[in-house]
């Protein structure tokens, strides 16, 4: 899976943290590709965190409800996606096992049992952030699209997904660097399309994560 996301977003190992494989970063005199996620960056709102006051899980709807009607919960859907040897306890819905290779966020193969998971689904734009740059003014049903999109949705380790917590790019990015361009470039996807605001020092850290692999395609549902 990392693999095949590396390809499609132009990214190369050790270009993930604002330099180039060969020590310098992209020029800054240059501007960035059109449809890259670095030229995405530009057109997003800098604005302060709003407080947390009223966040809670339940504003953004019950937890993996089955939102494209295809008979199965959200949580099950990016497990078929990401996880391979997938099986099924029901035949085709209720993910019972799979692995998830190259764990994007850690780079290790991880192995998922339903009931003594090791896997979370994570949501690459956390939704505490999203409530604090905008999301707060959104009513119910954009909240309930926005937590099951599955441009913002990722199988990835536990333990680095409790790790991350709610941070944004300029407080937390994935400790495997081959993924970070990819994982930068989803977090302003989703931002771009749901047009929630960053912080200046989140924009200031896509930018230079970006910077070092600019050929990075914008992802796209």
């Amino acid at each position: 899976m990392l693999a095949a996301l590396l390809a499609v977003g132009g990214c190369k190992a050790g270009d993930q943290d604002g330099k180039g494989a060969g020590g310098g970063g992209s020029d800054p005199s240059r501007p960035a590709a059109a449809g890259s996620a670095l030229a995405a960056v530009s057109s997003l709102t800098v604005k302060g965190r709003a407080p947390k006051t009223g966040y809670e899980r339940g504003e953004f709807g019950s937890a993996w409800v089955d939102t494209d009607d295809n008979g199965c919960g959200t949580r099950d859907d990016i497990l078929k996606r990401d996880l391979t040897d997938v099986k099924f306890r029901d035949g085709h819905c209720l993910v019972a096992s799979g692995t998830l290779n190259d764990e994007p966020y850690t780079g290790r193969d991880v192995r998922f049992v339903r009931g003594h998971s090791k896997v979370d689904i994570d949501h690459v734009v956390a939704l505490s952030d999203a409530w604090q740059k905008g999301a707060q003014k959104w009513d119910r049903d954009k909240r309930l699209e926005f937590a099951n999109d599955p441009l913002n949705l990722i199988a990835v380790d536990a333990s680095a997904n409790r790790r991350k917590g709610d941070g944004d790019t300029a407080t937390w990015l994935p400790p495997n660097k081959a993924y970070r361009c990819d994982y930068v470039a989803h977090q302003v996807a989703v931002k771009k399309a749901y047009g929630l605001w960053v912080t200046g020092a989140e924009k200031s850290a896509m930018k230079r994560v970006l910077g070092g692999c600019p050929g990075t395609k914008l992802p796209a549902r």
